[in-house]
């Protein structure tokens, strides 16, 4: 008996009493395959069960043991349905699906005439879509059917937060095993810091060959991805007796997929596989797991519009979800590629997808749903902001959504379409059968082995595989062509207007157009701001134009996998109206000088870029002002009438007076006013630096403003001899300096300012050395006067120095001869 079995008369109580439930059962449990038949079998609805499954072979399995353990074939009371393949009938009571299929269900029907129970196998893996579905079934249950049942299943999850979700629904628990498991961990790890250490593939080969050595049975091993699948099978061939080394990954075709399902005849089966064996699938014959303990997930960044694959350590609930695989069928042992002590390090769940993926199809489910904020939906876990945003961004570029966030009728039929929408748009844009097989490579592996980036290789490959082996010498997958061809027949519309397969991937990736930076084989600026590079010897590193359908996902210059050259001409042709003209004049600060381009863009590239000649004085004038403001006000024409002129306004606003701020700061913010002006045939620093300051600056004081400076503060004053003395106000109080004998017969002191401030006069001998200061020059004539006349009459006999300086003629002269 099936470890669910005794928990089942509760579960068929719970969902009888709230029509939602949680049912947590561990691997092996039995509940994929005995929920969904014992709720049939006791009548609990009248209409149809859906179960969600998250992978292809792993619905169509469930639906062969559920229809098995009927005693019926597929397609009777249980059918499935997953992307390209049905196998339903009116008869169909049980319904198996993947999760994407339920929400094209919910949009064509979103009542779900027909069905009664929703049950969401294998929720912990918190898939985009099973997140999705949830939301959406949690809202037509409240707003539209209530008598809508909801069950959600699960391994290795977090019970209460779903529970809590769904109306705080009944928790049902299911324990124990049918077999028990016995886990062997590493005595020490296998890497070592600074030591030499074995290949991670070596080194599970070597515990994959200890596992066999020391156990009977079929050996199930967990590896992240196919790439690593090929090299441990490579080590593996002819190191275990009568071994049946059989892949198992999502892009293998499903013939082969239900191959590693069958028991064998003979022969030991030893299962290389990725994280697609984790759940659901009951493998026959496998006693023994070897579990590599890596997985590799997709990391969305939403900055760059782009997917980075990494490999990461699997979470205590991912290792003990594919422990549990050896207890299916028998007592069985699991051996870790770590040891005990290690794992106390590991995170406890995966984060939920919703978290670290592209966001697109959601952003475009929901709003074909009538929905673009997802915090009004019951979200598990809300998705992050910044991704969503970076999604509606995208539909909109693409033309699904309007600027309010809407779907638009392209959108509708983007939607409609099963692939990404950015692969529908060149589909439904272009149509014919070379967009068909791009929409159904792209969602596949590369079908060829150390071939260059180019994708249109690919396609020749697909379009005509025995030509492209005898003219080509890479390695050729032709299972994958073919199930890629199959694929392709699911996505061929009419062909509308024919286009490369350059012109075809950009109408995909809009934001992936590449333009080769200057000088820099290899190296690519992106249309949406991001750098791609192509290893040099590549044929398309020299290319001018490229669009990148495959990138690394690093933020900065991503490696190309796969792209395809496109033309000036076939830009023009699909994207002219994106196409902009920009007319660029701007302050180089590298070359100190003005720029000005006309240049026509998309997106981040300069497709064409040449010189403004014609530039509006105006709009030069104002870059010329932002480049003065870059170099500082001392880069202009400070002669000494300019700082003379600042000097007195400054000193004189100091005093009270309601005059144009002249003051650095003030210059710096209002050049845009007062200098522009005068910027005309200005376009670099040697310009600027022998341009005359005194119009612009005289200009900012205006009539009434220079007269009030000219009566309040004079630049200069009239000697008695007629000689114009230059006032210096960069003090406290304005300066001259005068020969003492031009000064002769002036008996009132001058003043300056509104408060009629004496000027400090500095008295000078006739080799213009400094002789006396005052600010009284009266008094200097009634007190001083005298001692200095001696001493100058001495020194200078050729000069006068009259006893009455008050009353003597000023001169500039020595004495005239007798």
């Amino acid at each position: 008996m099936l470890p669910i079995e005794p928990i089942l008369p509760e579960l068929l109580a719970a969902m009888k009493r709230n029509g939602m439930g949680v049912l947590q059962a561990p691997p092996g449990a039995g509940k994929t395959t005995r929920v969904p038949a014992y709720l049939y079998e006791n009548q609990f609805c009248k209409g149809r069960i859906i179960m969600l499954e998250p992978r292809r072979v792993a619905a169509r399995a469930a639906a062969e043991r559920l229809a098995e353990g009927m005693g019926e074939a597929i397609g009777q009371s249980v059918g499935y349905r997953i992307k390209g393949e049905s196998k339903v009938s009116g008869k169909t009571r049980i319904e198996v699906v993947t999760e994407g299929i339920l929400t094209r269900m919910i949009q064509s029907d979103p009542e779900l005439s027909g069905i009664d129970c929703v049950i969401f196998d294998e929720f912990h893996e918190r898939s985009l879509n099973a997140d999705l579905g949830l939301a959406l079934c949690l809202e037509i249950r409240e707003a539209l059917r209530p008598d809508l049942a909801l069950l959600v299943m699960s391994a290795t999850l977090d019970a209460e937060p779903v529970a809590a979700l769904m109306g705080d629904a009944a928790i049902i628990t299911a324990k124990g095993r049918s077999f028990p498991v016995e886990t062997k961990w590493l005595d020490r790890p296998w890497t070592k810091p600074g030591q030499r250490r074995p290949r991670f593939e070596q080194a599970l080969a070597d515990l994959v060959i200890t596992a066999a050595n020391e156990n009977e049975g079929g050996i199930l091993v967990f590896l992240p991805g196919a790439g690593e699948i090929r090299r441990v099978e490579t080590l593996l061939k002819g190191r275990i007796k009568n071994a049946n080394i059989m892949p198992l990954y999502g892009a293998m075709p499903f013939s082969k997929q239900r191959q590693v399902l069958q028991p064998l005849e003979a022969g030991r089966k030893i299962v290389l596989a990725t994280s697609i064996a984790e759940t659901s699938l009951t493998i026959p014959d496998i006693r023994i797991i070897v579990d590599g303990g890596k997985s590799r997930r997709a990391r969305f960044d939403a900055g760059s519009a782009m997917s980075q694959l990494v490999t990461e350590r699997v979470t205590k609930a991912e290792a003990e979800q594919r422990r549990g695989r050896a207890g299916r069928v028998a007592a069985g042992v699991c051996y870790r590629l770590w040891t005990k002590g290690e794992e106390g390090g590991m995170r406890g769940f995966a984060p939920a997808e919703i978290e670290s993926t592209d966001l697109t199809a959601l952003v475009l489910e929901l709003a074909l749903w009538g929905e673009n904020d997802p915090a009004n939906l019951a979200f598990l876990t809300q998705p992050p902001k910044t991704a969503f945003m970076a999604a509606q961004v995208l539909l909109k570029t693409l033309g699904a959504l309007d600027a309010d966030n809407r779907i638009t009728p392209h959108g509708k039929a983007l939607a409609a379409l099963p692939t990404h929408p950015r692969l529908g748009q060149m589909i439904l844009k272009s149509g014919g059968k070379t967009a068909a097989l791009l929409a159904a490579l792209l969602e596949n592996r590369d079908p060829l082995r150390n071939a260059p980036s180019d994708i249109s290789l690919r396609i020749e490959a697909l379009q005509d595989s025995k030509k492209f082996q005898r003219d080509h010498p890479y390695l050729v997958d032709k299972s994958l062509l073919a199930m890629i061809r199959a694929d392709a027949k699911r996505f061929l519309q009419p062909l509308k207007t024919p286009a490369s397969t350059g012109a075809l991937l950009s109408l995909a990736f809009p934001d992936r157009i590449g333009l080769n930076r200057e000088g820099t084989a290899g190296q690519f600026l992106l249309s949406g701001g991001k750098g791609a590079i192509i290893a040099a010897g590549d044929p398309l590193a020299t290319s001018r134009l490229i669009v990148a359908a495959d990138l690394d996902g690093d933020t900065r210059e991503a490696k190309t996998r796969l792209a395809a050259r496109i033309t000036t001409s076939e830009l023009l042709e699909w994207h002219g109206e994106n196409i902009v003209g920009v007319e660029i004049c701007e302050w180089s600060k590298r070359d100190r000088k003005i720029i000005a381009r006309q240049q026509k863009t998309l997106g981040a590239l300069v497709l064409e870029d040449r010189n403004w000649n014609k530039a509006p004085p105006d709009t030069i004038a104002s870059a010329m002002v932002l480049g003065i403001q870059d170099m500082g006000l001392e880069c202009l024409n400070w002669n000494k009438a300019a700082r003379l002129l600042v000097a007195r306004v400054e000193w004189l606003r100091a005093r009270g007076a309601e005059i144009s701020r002249m003051d650095q700061p003030a210059l710096t913010e209002t050049l845009h006013i007062w200098l522009a002006p005068f910027l005309l045939g200005c376009r670099n620093r040697v310009d600027v630096k022998n341009l005359d300051l005194m119009p612009a600056l005289e200009n900012l004081l205006g009539w009434e403003g220079k007269q009030m400076l000219d009566k309040l503060a004079p630049s200069s004053i009239k000697a008695p001899t007629g000689t114009r003395l230059m006032v210096d106000y960069s003090t406290e109080q304005p300066s001259i300096s005068v020969r003492l004998q031009e000064m002769f017969g002036m008996i009132k002191h001058p003043t300056v300012g509104p408060d009629r401030l004496p000027l400090l006069i500095e008295l000078l001998s006739p080799a213009r050395r400094p002789v006396q200061t005052t600010a009284d020059l009266p008094g200097f004539w009634q007190n001083s006067y005298g001692d200095v006349r001696k001493d100058m009459r001495g020194r200078y006999p050729k000069h006068p120095w009259p006893e009455d300086p008050e009353k003597a003629l000023p001169t500039r002269r020595v004495k005239p001869k007798p």
